[in-house]
């Protein structure tokens, strides 16, 4: 591991937002380097409000879009939410169709089938709706490239209005509405909503055509926390206003379906890891194992005993998941190694019986083993269909971009994509993107690096510090849990190894005369002689608070260390 300390702001900056906010060095830091400059942005930070959000209007064909669901509704047109069977796609088609249908009720939901129909607006779809009269389709996380689908749509003489946060390529689908943050010619003031924060937008602008105001669709955020956390946007802006805000809904009153996910969790209070951890995998199992409108069933249905038996039900399918993505990482890494391919720039496998539902987890597994960008190819159909994972800070979009010849299609973002090619062009297809990678990516991010925050030492961990930390939450990309470094530590005799394998690491530490603290460090076990017999070490952590009967404590959650 490498750790890169981020670079102290200015000593006046510092001080001056310090005086300002009555806090002391470390917390002025770490809001700087957060992009909180400002008493103003501080209080935006710190006490997040839905009056914060923006007007749903900003963004490019909104007005559009609302007007052709009025007229829809007016006319008593039936309207088909359409959306991609993963969790940011099943909990938008659910937000959007459970709005509609509160006060109208022609509205039905569609999910492709992930194997027969694969990712984005299919034909079959299309021809679904062309069957049961459905002259509207809303499509939701997805779209964005569907420049033929729609095509096909406008000849059966079905409108389309999309809702997507991917990268548009030159040319945009001829929908009625094309509602992306990322289009070039939109100038909403945040880009970074994922595909259900787009949904929340539309509704919250036909709510507002409605007479309609945002106290009516806090009911709905626990969707959008849902999705934010499992599609890894930004934890900034109006996504952490969203995620707060639905966090809230989840942990007082979450819709049935999310609280028959969560009833067995003993924790009082879920945070955004809990949701990344607990709610959005089961979520996305049923899309994975079975099909994605289980899922959209669970987070629509209203009677919780009901809710409780397609979470049971759900709960199989991610037992299930579990066992595939088990077997697939063996026979992944087996196939790496017998190929002898370890010092490759990239990870790239295929085997044709492989689940095309855990692809993309065995590719998150494979680059925490390799580090290096992943992609991991299966049969689907006559061609193969694969799922990629980069590193942190190499673009993996655009080095299938530069790859696209050998590609049928592909989309995504920086750090996660998915393509389909021939199988004739897969070996073409691995030595370019090899090449590729190889071109374009610096050495230095093929080591796994810790950012640490800034460097404390131990006596500056105090009450205080910890109570404002919190308010920090919630965490994700871009508002990481801070991490901090700290120097010339000792075990206090107490080091000990946890687990199956002995693969953790329990300590008692403590820095010259400082109060001591409680530390363990998950996956370092084998750095047990390197603390033993009070020898001195420098540890990367981030500070929690531990509950044992009623009893809090600090804790230091270790995430490297070095003699």
């Amino acid at each position: 591991m490498r750790w890169t300390l981020k670079s102290k702001p200015e000593k006046e900056q510092v001080q001056k937002l310090q005086n300002e906010l009555q806090v002391d060095e470390t917390i002025a830091t770490l809001l700087i380097q957060r992009g909180v400059e400002t008493y103003e942005q501080a209080r935006t930070f710190f006490r997040p409000s839905l009056s914060d959000l923006h007007n749903p209007y900003l963004m490019k064909d909104m007005d559009k879009a609302v007007s052709r669901i009025e007229k829809a509704i007016e006319n008593g047109e039936n309207i088909l939410v359409f959306g991609d069977y993963d969790v940011d796609g099943t909990t938008a088609v659910s937000l959007v169709s459970s709005y509609l249908k509160s006060f109208y009720p022609n509205v039905a939901t569609y999910i492709p089938d992930r194997y027969d129909e694969g990712y984005g607006i299919s034909y079959k779809g299309i021809d679904y709706a062309d069957d049961n009269g459905i002259s509207l389709i809303i499509a939701l996380d997805c779209g964005i490239k569907s420049i033929d689908h729609v095509a096909y749509a406008n000849a059966k003489k079905i409108d389309f209005i999309i809702c997507d946060h991917h990268r548009p390529g030159d040319e945009l689908p001829n929908a009625v509405a094309v509602l992306d943050p990322k289009r070039s010619d939109c100038f909403y003031p945040y880009d970074e909503l994922c595909g259900c924060g787009v949904g929340f937008k539309l509704i919250q602008a036909l709510a507002e055509n409605r007479n309609q105001t945002i106290d009516d669709l806090i009911q709905y955020l626990d969707l959008v926390a849902t999705a934010i956390a499992a599609d890894i946007v930004p934890m900034t802006g109006e996504n952490r206003v969203l995620a707060k805000f639905g966090l809230e809904v989840i942990n007082s009153n979450p819709r049935p379906g999310i609280k028959a996910l969560v009833q067995n969790v003993k924790k009082k209070v879920l945070t955004i890891t809990d949701v990344v951890f607990i709610i959005a995998p089961r979520i996305n199992a049923a899309g994975r194992i079975k099909h994605g409108n289980e899922a959209v069933a669970l987070l629509t249905e209203f009677n919780l005993e009901q809710a409780e038996i397609f979470a049971s039900e759900i709960e199989q399918h991610n037992a299930d998941r579990k066992d595939l993505d088990k077997q697939i990482t063996i026979e992944a890494l087996s196939q790496i190694e017998e190929n002898n391919e370890k010092e490759k720039f990239t990870t790239v496998v295929y085997h044709e019986s492989w689940h095309k539902g855990v692809i993309g987890i065995v590719a998150s597994r494979l680059t925490e083993t390799y580090y290096r960008p992943t992609i991991v190819f299966t049969k689907s159909g006559d061609k193969l269909a694969a799922s990629a994972r980069s590193v942190k800070d190499f673009d993996v979009y655009n080095a299938l971009e530069a790859c696209a010849e050998h590609l049928e299609q592909f989309g995504g973002h920086m750090y996660a994509a998915g393509m389909t090619l021939k199988e004739k062009n897969y070996q073409n297809f691995k030595n370019a993107f090899e090449a590729e990678v190889q071109k374009t990516i610096p050495p230095d991010l093929l080591i796994p690096e810790i950012s640490v925050d800034t460097e404390i030492d131990f006596n500056d961990i105090n009450p205080k510090l910890i109570r404002i930390l919190s308010q920090f939450e919630p965490f994700g990309p871009q508002n990481m849990t801070p991490t901090f470094m700290s120097k010339n530590i000792k075990d206090t005799g107490y080091a000990k190894p946890l687990g199956k394998d002995d693969e953790h690491l329990k300590l008692f530490i403590k820095q010259n005369n400082s109060e001591g603290f409680g530390a363990i460090g998950f996956g370092l076990g084998k750095k047990l002689d390197l603390v033993s017999n009070q020898k001195p070490f420098d540890a990367v952590y981030c500070i929690d608070e531990n509950e044992f009967n009623g009893n809090v404590t600090v804790q230091l959650r270790l995430k490297d260390l070095k003699s």
